[in-house]
């Protein structure tokens, strides 16, 4: 059991440098795009891209517990092993698969770093929007 959570605790951390490094690609992204007019298309279309990429970077996360279940053989083939990490994950948590008693640790870790990894996504686009409005924004005279 405790070797199955060091592992699991090193797979957080795995989901922690690619979500670190695919942020740092979007912030280098959006530090050479010029900042889109106060305008309602230019502005979707930055959201958009940006809630892609990040759904992408969770994808990828989900992905690499989903391999973790089916290389320990907690789960019996790589899509239902996806299908149970992307529930876990997001902890919408179906109950409809559920891992031997051996892995269940894991999976507490897995919605653990699910929940920070949707925070730090969501702080993120928070900060985007802001930055946006920051910049628009028109000073007032005195």
């Amino acid at each position: 059991m405790i070797a199955r959570l060091l592992v699991s605790s090193l797979l957080m951390v795995v989901c922690v440098a690619i979500h670190a490094a695919g942020l740092a690609w979007a912030i280098r992204w959006l530090r050479r795009s010029p900042i889109p007019p106060p305008r309602f298309w230019p502005s979707l279309r930055l959201f958009a891209t940006i809630a892609v990429w990040m759904v992408l970077l969770h994808l990828l996360e989900i992905s690499a517990w989903a391999a973790l279940f089916t290389i320990g053989r907690a789960l019996p083939d790589l899509m239902t092993a996806f299908y149970f990490s992307a529930v876990t994950y997001t902890t919408t948590g179906y109950g409809d698969i559920v891992l031997p008693p051996q892995w269940r640790f894991g999976s507490a870790v897995e919605a653990l770093t699910g929940i920070l990894m949707c925070g730090w996504s969501t702080g993120f686009f928070f900060a985007i929007v802001n930055r946006l409005y920051q910049t628009q924004a028109t000073p007032t005279s005195v």
